[in-house]
């Protein structure tokens, strides 16, 4: 009924356990690894489409103070400016801003302008399929009217 274990047959068996438990170990700290990178991932991104939006309402921001100058008449969106470059400004490294402006009559000697502004931030060589390459972009939309 009871065997006889001799401490020669089980030579072996602590590596066994050792090559187990180091196995296991590895998968969990492999997993770790990856969890903690995609973390770091989302962060990054989170603050590139923060700074994307922060570009997009500066570009709306700046189309609108051309069309409506202070202290001077409305200008027209064929006058306006459609870039801003802004990669030497704080926060807004690697970013870029495009923005369009339109002009609708809704009668009544009213005109409706449309400022659509697209704030792109990039990190990395994107163009180059490079794997470390974050690229975010936001858009805003802004509407004014303007008396004629």
């Amino acid at each position: 009924m009871f065997r006889n274990h001799s401490p020669q047959k089980q030579q072996g068996s602590a590596l066994v356990m050792a090559i187990f438990i180091i196995t296991v170990v590895f998968i969990l700290a492999t997993a770790l690894i990856n969890i903690v990178k995609d973390d770091d991932d989302q962060f990054t991104l989170e603050v590139m489409g923060t700074r994307a939006l922060a570009a997009a309402n500066s570009g709306a921001d700046y189309g609108l103070s051309q069309l409506f100058p202070i202290g001077a008449g409305i200008g027209q969106c064929s006058t306006v400016n459609n870039a801003v470059n802004l990669p030497n400004e704080v926060g807004f490294k690697h970013c870029q801003v495009n923005y369009t402006c339109t002009a609708h009559d809704i009668g009544h000697g009213m005109t409706q302008y449309s400022i659509e502004s697209l704030g792109v931030c990039e990190i990395g060589q994107c163009d180059r399929n490079d794997t470390t390459c974050f690229r975010v972009s936001r858009k805003v939309l802004v509407e004014a009217r303007g008396m004629n």
